[in-house]
């Protein structure tokens, strides 16, 4: 009697080359990703929000029993309390304690800098003695998604928290779903670390509805941060207005810009670093070198069997994947630029030579020995990243998405003389009067207010 085994899956990335005809059309093809939701879900979405706006705990206590199999009669049983974080924290072995402290540590020595750099209030006057600035203040609360379920994230809490934290945001709020209960420590001691105020044991689109809506034990925010599934990702388009949301996540990417000097086991291995996330993820290496690309791949197929997470690479190089040969790394980094990746990585002997010719990346790693998972956790700089083409136009999360900046303006009295004709002018000009007679009530010698046109 013979026992059927499932075979080890094998990865083949798409391999193309800029120098063949039909390039483009297979490069626009292998790129394509749609962030449309699927129907269904979209209308379930909005049935939640509405549910929760209008019952509030009852709905997020329905949606909890019967999505994480979760059964609580109170939403007190779903609230974290700061000893059970602290408890969690002191139960993690030391090596454990210790990274979390020093990755937190660098979290907050980046974004400190961030704050210090372009997080401050300023104001000047004029020879008038007009005051102009700029005043900037954190929000007052705001809530973090932290993914749960089929994977723990504890450097989503860091990455989301400590940000908010240094920028001086009052309240932290802290959603994660703990599906039949089972809650990570690590995510909890992350939270106790990176100074969550509260956390709640909720998930997916009902948590986001409680957090922008508000419900008698949830507190309304002002901002939802954090990455989730479609369900999630749907709900955060939907609130946005109510509340500000940091960006909508599409699936994890990577491109490997490589002039064939670094290992190819070492690349290979990045590229499987993002493959591992799920099947819809992107790992592309660009490269002029054919017979290095022929290495990397040869490299692929050594280090696949090896992977606990095989079947997902395979899947993900298999149907997002390429090895594109290039004709130069200049050539290179403009496709680079087309492509505007979450993460690139410039495996070079001379990185800083390429890195003034890319302009559209979320994150941009030098070097040989930087490599993304090191961004991931531990380097500094936050991990919550533009994805599918959107850092063409938006930057990662850190302080400036929790803190809004208020104009300041105060006009002297010799200020307002020319300032108010200038205004006068143009609000007459629009057919506004009294934005006109506003500006001239002030004027030392006040003229006759002027007829419609």
């Amino acid at each position: 009697m013979s026992t059927a085994t499932n075979p080890m899956p094998t990865a083949r990335p798409l391999r193309l080359s800029t120098s063949d005809a039909g390039f483009e059309a297979a490069f626009a093809a292998r790129l394509h990703w749609s962030a449309e939701t699927d129907a269904a879900i979209e209308q379930r979405v909005a049935d939640i929000l509405a549910d929760v706006r209008l019952r509030g705990d009852a709905a997020v206590l329905d949606y909890t029993r019967r999505f994480d199999a979760l059964d609580a009669a109170e939403m007190a049983a779903l609230e974290l309390s700061p000893d059970e974080l602290r408890a969690a924290f002191e139960s993690l072995p030391e090596v454990q304690r210790s990274a979390l402290r020093a990755a937190a540590d660098r979290v907050r020595r980046y974004h400190e800098a961030q704050r210090r750099a372009a997080g401050e209030s300023w104001s000047y006057r004029d020879e008038d003695g007009t005051l102009l600035g700029q005043k900037v203040t954190p929000l007052d609360r705001v809530g973090i998604y932290v993914p749960g379920g089929k994977a723990a994230y504890p450097s989503s809490v860091l990455m989301n928290a400590i940000p908010a934290h240094v920028a001086g945001v009052g309240e932290i709020i802290m959603v994660v779903p703990t599906p039949r209960g089972e809650k990570n420590p690590l995510v909890l001691a992350a939270a106790y670390v990176a100074g969550v105020t509260r956390g709640f044991t909720i998930g997916g689109a009902q948590a986001v509805a409680a957090l922008a809506y508000g419900t008698a034990t949830v507190p309304k925010v002002d901002k939802i941060t954090g990455p989730g599934n479609a369900y999630v990702a749907s709900a955060k388009k939907r609130v946005f207005g109510v509340v500000g949301i940091d960006m909508i996540a599409g699936p994890s990417e990577i491109l490997v810009l490589a002039d064939g000097s670094t290992p190819p086991e070492w690349v290979a291995m990045d590229l499987f670093s993002q493959a591992e996330h799920d099947e819809l993820a992107q790992s592309i290496l660009l490269c002029p070198d054919a017979a290095y690309i022929d290495a990397v791949q040869a490299a692929i197929d050594r280090l696949l069997p090896l992977m606990p997470r095989a079947a997902i690479i395979a899947k993900s190089l298999n149907d997002r994947g390429a090895l594109i040969q290039t004709r130069s790394m200049e050539e290179a980094c403009a496709i680079s630029n087309r492509i505007a990746p979450e993460h690139l990585e410039v495996s070079s002997r001379e990185p800083h030579r390429w890195e003034p010719l890319l302009r559209h990346a979320g994150a941009i790693f030098l070097g040989a020995y930087t490599s993304e998972s090191l961004g991931d956790y531990c380097a500094g700089p936050n991990h919550v990243l533009p994805t599918s083409g959107t850092a063409r136009f938006s930057s990662p999360l850190g302080v400036y998405d929790f803190q809004k900046r208020s104009s300041l303006i105060e006009v002297s009295e010799a200020g307002a003389q020319a300032l108010g004709t200038l205004a006068a002018e143009l609000a007459y000009g629009e057919g506004l009067q009294a934005h006109a007679r506003a500006a001239e009530l002030r004027l030392r010698e006040v003229p006759p207010m002027r007829k419609p046109r």
